[in-house]
Parts: C-alpha cells; sequence; structure tokens
C-alpha cells in the first residue's frame, strides 16, 4: 500500500539508501494489524478501487482531478461510497470521475497564496511536513517538483492517499506515516521543505525548526504557514486549555517573535508573504468532512473572536532558506 519499491529507489536517487533499513521497520510498525480500528476497513476500500493505467490526474483551477477508463467502469454510487468510507476529509478539493469531494479546507486557496512567492518547484526534492492526505503533493508534482515525500502520523490521511494513488497513477510521490523527528538523522537532501499548519502544535517549536532546517541542504528553502498573534509587538500567546476549541495549540507568536524563532533556528532571507484571518470560506463543515470546523470555533456573532475569547486563528506564510 506505501509502494515501498518505487519510494526506495527515489530515495537512493536521492542519495538516502540508507535510510531503506530504518523506514522499513517504522513502515511495518506503523501499518502493522490493529494499529488502528478502521485500518482494516480502510485497507479493504483501497483494495476494492482500480488501479490507474498510467498518469490519470487532469488539469483543473482548484481540485486535483483524476479520470479515465477505469473510473468510468464502476457505478458512480459505489465509487462515491467508498470513498465516502474514508471520510472524514480534510484537505482538497478532490474531483474523481465526476464526483466532487468538498473538503473541510479549501487547500487550493492556501496553495495560492503560496505558489508565486516560493522557488519554482521544477526537478526539486520536497519534504512535507504534516502533509494530511497529499493534496499538496498532487500540486506539487503538477508544479514540476521532481520527488514529493509527505509524511503525517494519522493512519486515514495516509490511506486516503494510498486510495488516491491508486486510482490516479501518480509517480514519485509519498505520504508516509511518520513524524518528522522520526527520519533518519542523514536527511539533508531536501530543496523545498514545506511545513504548514504544524508548528503551533509542538511543545517546543524552536526543536521543530531546527529539525526542519537539519532537513535541508544548503540553500534549500522552508515554506512555513502557521497560527500567529496578530499586532506589531513582540510577543507569544500560550493558551492555557483550549484554543479554537483545539487542545493542542501550545503557542501562537506574533510576527516578530516567529522571526526570532527562525533566525535561531539559523533560518535567512526570511520573507513574510502572506498574513490572512481563516474565514468560513475556507474551512468550514461539508457532506464529506460532518463534524465541528471553524464556525463553532468562533464567539456567534463575532468572526474576529475564537469560541474561549482570544483572537480569531490568523495564519502566516514566510519562506526562508538555509
Amino acid at each position: 500500500m506505501l509502494y515501498k519499491g518505487a519510494l526506495f529507489a527515489d530515495l537512493n536517487r536521492l542519495g538516502l539508501a540508507s535510510w531503506q533499513a530504518p523506514l522499513e521497520a517504522l513502515l511495518k510498525q506503523r501499518m502493522a494489524p490493529g494499529t488502528h480500528g478502521h485500518l482494516e476497513q480502510w485497507q479493504k476500500i483501497i483494495e476494492r478501487l482500480p488501479a490507474a493505467d498510467g498518469n490519470c490526474v487532469r488539469p483543473h483551477p482548484r481540485a486535483v482531478e483524476i479520470s479515465g477508463p477505469h473510473l468510468a467502469d464502476m457505478a458512480p454510487d459505489d465509487l462515491q461510497d467508498l470513498l465516502m468510507g474514508l471520510t472524514p476529509w480534510r484537505k482538497g478539493p478532490f474531483r474523481i470521475q465526476g464526483i466532487d469531494i468538498d473538503t473541510e479546507w479549501r487547500s487550493d486557496l492556501k496553495w495560492d497564496r503560496i505558489r508565486n512567492s516560493m522557488t519554482p518547484l521544477d526537478g526539486r526534492t520536497i519534504l512535507d511536513v504534516g502533509c494530511g492526505n497529499g493534496y499538496y503533493a498532487y500540486r506539487m508534482r503538477a508544479a514540476g517538483a521532481g520527488i514529493v515525500i509527505g509524511i503525517d502520523p494519522t493512519l486515514l490521511y495516509v490511506c486516503q492517499f494510498a486510495a488516491l494513488r491508486k486510482i490516479s497513477g501518480i509517480g514519485s510521490a509519498y505520504v508516509l506515516p511518520l513524524r518528522l523527528q522520526d527520519l533518519p538523522h542523514s536527511s539533508a537532501a531536501f530543496d523545498t521543505v514545506f511545513s504548514m499548519g504544524v508548528l503551533y502544535h509542538q511543545r517546543d517549536p524552536h526543536e521543530h525548526l531546527a529539525q526542519l532546517t537539519r532537513t535541508l541542504r544548503d540553500g534549500g528553502e522552508l515554506v512555513l504557514e502557521t497560527l500567529i498573534l496578530p499586532g506589531d509587538q513582540h510577543d507569544t500567546l500560550q493558551p492555557e486549555k483550549r484554543y479554537a476549541r483545539m487542545r493542542n495549540v501550545w503557542h501562537l507568536p506574533t510576527i516578530s517573535a516567529l522571526i526570532e524563532w527562525l533566525e535561531l533556528a539559523g533560518l535567512q532571507r526570511i520573507r513574510v508573504v502572506d498574513i490572512t484571518r481563516t474565514s468560513s470560506d475556507e474551512q468550514r463543515s461539508t457532506c464529506w468532512m460532518p463534524f465541528e470546523s471553524l464556525a463553532e470555533s468562533l464567539r456567534p456573532g463575532d468572526p474576529e473572536t475564537t469560541i474561549e475569547g482570544l483572537p480569531a486563528p490568523t495564519r502566516a506564510v514566510i519562506i526562508c532558506s538555509r
């Protein structure tokens, strides 16, 4: 399901043959039967999906669109039922043989904010930390990226990508059930590293930034997207219990504080390319993600304040280099 033969061939191309033994052991452990109560169910869904014969990803302005005769042979209701079996879908959107997977996040909006500000991805080797179901891997490959390695510990997202990869035929793109600290130490091999929506979940943001820096080759570029505390002051908010209903938000720095963190990690040429307050146009409940979302996290009638009385989610994109 994780296409290990192709994965290790691509890692060898990157000069990372030493990764094979530790990764094989980790992947076997993370995907072992009983690791998650629904893993067997998700694997059966993937088995029932037809495999693409070649690349079946089609151009689309915002969605990852996948279509082909192998999918046309399936009854649309059967295909939709299989994809619904992998709910909730959080990153997207996707369009699969005419079926629109309306995900919680309009991830295309975030992609539009960064794609013209980063170094062009042509031929570059990419590490996407906290990648979710691999939506951005498709956008990166379409933008010319050579190899995309995505890591995310959530097994549902790994299975969603495995399903998409099987029906799309995309090559040299992977989502592995790993955390950043799981990567072997000799990992300074990536031209561009993405960390989007991850930093604020780290108890020690300085160590996370140091780990990201170590994955970059000299001159490599970090694309960082994270929650921030609005304002010109040099400060960091540490929510006491929850932030926007989330339990694991540890630090919200102002831009000034965040830039200092990046400098301490040894990063240079730091550029703030976007600051946007998240709206319900970008994050919301849908039939493909039917649980509570942004609207339930904000104070009724006050979109600038969370339910806890804190500043509403605002996200910044910063690009810098090693």
